[in-house]
């Protein structure tokens, strides 16, 4: 069925409705609810229930420009394929994991998906107590499966190079070269910095050392085209309860290094973990460690298992491989740490602190783990060396490598 007109339209929630009962989701006399649920920088989410049948589905669309900014920042509306189609991809590897696709349409730029209601944003959870006990779990087992599946370990070099074309992403991409890895390092006009906190956000500024090592990490997003990322993995990307894990949100997604999307988790995981009392949070520091060690083991079976380059059996070379990963992944968290402090998005659970002294007592003990990750980002051998960190920091010691 095509439903593609010749130019774009946003919905509206009468016209979601509509286009539901064409694509025959429900059943024609079915009444149906709509609501635009939609709380994020970019896209437009209406969620379409029949609250007789119990059931429902999530159409998303993209607007031709940054939401939160509006129509004085254009944007591509093809991030909408890039996104249906890394969760197509997903799901070959990690179906369990991501929600189902129904639909797309380019020339819209829409997807129809599955409701995933009945579970809850992970940020959201971890701001109101929940720990998920199997997030890191299946988290890591989704990070080693996708990422090996694309890589040059899983495939030759042909059809990677295609599939990377496939997910040519620049403007999304320069997102993030722009708001994770350059603007917060710099007295830039998009930053958002609570004006106590100035004097050490100018200290990060004038950090050469800094700001040579976030150059290293910035040009290696920009040229490692090691593996297709999710490249936004951050806690507001997962759906979770206590059983169930479910990756959305991929439109950044494009061939990068792998070790990015790993960062990506952890900081924002850490960032939840400082955001609460000491005595709160052992569930999300296992969650550092736990993501790790589960990619660790899961990667390296499938090396084992599925390996198609000459070198795969080498002695030392998958180690050096998850050595490579792990060391970017430090200092990508790192990155990302820096600009939930003091760059355009913040970290919203510790945005939520009411306690002035505290909020700001836990944002700069996150700057000063950001700034160590990326400087000696080499030092770090294991995530308990993270969360050993993490517990220095509170404490007001200096950060110590053993």
């Amino acid at each position: 069925m095509t439903l593609s007109q010749p130019s774009y339209e946003a919905l509206t929630e009468h016209t979601a409705i509509t286009l539901a009962k064409k694509l025959e989701l429900f059943d024609s006399n079915a009444d149906l609810v709509c609501h635009e649920i939609g709380d994020g920088n970019l896209n437009m989410v209406f969620r379409i229930t029949e609250p007789a049948a119990q059931r429902g589905i999530i159409i998303k669309q993209a607007l031709p420009y940054v939401r939160v900014i509006g129509e004085g920042w254009p944007l591509t509306l093809n991030r909408a394929v890039i996104e249906s189609e890394a969760l197509r991809h997903f799901a070959k590897h990690v179906p369990q994991f991501v929600p189902e696709i129904y639909y797309t349409d380019a020339a819209y730029a829409i997807t129809v998906m599955e409701d995933l209601s009945h579970l809850t944003i992970v940020r959201t959870g971890l701001a109101s107590g929940s720990t998920y006990p199997l997030l890191s779990t299946h988290i890591g087992e989704f990070l080693a499966k996708t990422l090996f599946a694309t890589s040059d370990f899983a495939m030759g070099p042909q059809e990677k190079r295609e599939l990377a074309l496939q997910f040519h992403n620049p403007e999304l991409c320069k997102i993030t070269e722009n708001f994770v890895f350059t603007y917060p390092l710099f007295n830039h006009e998009t930053n958002d910095v609570e004006d106590i906190l100035r004097p050490t956000a100018e200290a990060l500024w004038n950090d050469q050392v800094l700001l040579l090592e976030a150059a290293k990490l910035k040009q290696t997003f920009m040229t490692h085209a090691e593996a297709l990322l999710h490249g936004d993995l951050h806690t507001g990307s997962i759906f979770a309860s206590d059983e169930e894990t479910k990756v959305i949100d991929p439109e950044f997604a494009f061939y990068g290094p792998i070790g990015f999307d790993v960062g990506l988790f952890i900081a924002n995981t850490l960032l939840s973990a400082l955001a609460r009392e000491e005595s709160d949070r052992a569930a999300l520091l296992f969650h550092i460690t736990q993501v790790w060690d589960v990619f660790t083991i899961t990667f390296s079976n499938l090396w084992r298992q599925n390996n198609v380059d000459d070198f795969a059996q080498v002695e030392g070379y998958l180690e050096y491989q998850l050595q490579h990963i792990w060391e970017d992944a430090v200092g990508f968290a790192g990155s990302e740490i820096i600009r939930r402090i003091f760059g355009l998005a913040h970290a919203r659970d510790i945005e939520a602190i009411t306690e002035d002294t505290h909020r700001l007592a836990v944002k700069r003990n996150a700057a000063a783990l950001g700034r160590d990750f990326i400087v000696n980002r080499s030092l770090y051998q294991s995530p308990s060396q993270i969360v050993q960190a993490l517990q220095q920091v509170v404490t007001g010691a200096s950060i110590v490598h053993i």
